[in-house]
């Protein structure tokens, strides 16, 4: 396999313990909280707005495991059980996208991730 495929497989895994540790954690939301959590690192496109060197930079910040892993620790330390499903929801959130294809950003443009181009050219 290759280390794109790699990183593909290792998402899908990472999206999968990470809902389990967040629906471990958190019975009490309500439905609509979950998908709404899920798509929320995704607010970090706005970035783009300011070109593309910003909004890769912003869009890159939001998209990195460390974020949620920092949050749901934070959460376990505290005893705060949201913290620990909000940081779940967030690594599942990028394990999806590298799931998916959806990379890293470069300063290129949206469509060009360190896992390839998004889409069709």
């Amino acid at each position: 396999m290759t280390p794109v495929v790699w990183q593909r497989v290792e998402g899908a895994g990472i999206f999968t313990a990470s809902i389990a540790l967040a629906g471990f954690t958190q019975s009490g939301w309500p439905l609509w909280v979950w998908p709404l959590a899920l798509l929320a690192p995704d607010v970090s496109m706005l970035g783009y707005l300011a070109g593309p060197r910003i909004g890769a930079a912003v869009y890159n910040a939001a998209h990195l495991y460390a974020n949620g892993l920092i949050l749901a620790l934070l959460g376990l330390m505290i005893g705060a059980p949201d913290l620990i499903a909000a940081g779940g929801i967030w690594m599942a959130h990028v394990g999806i996208d590298r799931a998916l294809g959806y990379g890293l950003k470069t300063a290129a443009g949206f469509r060009d991730t360190h896992l390839g181009r998004i889409g069709r050219d």
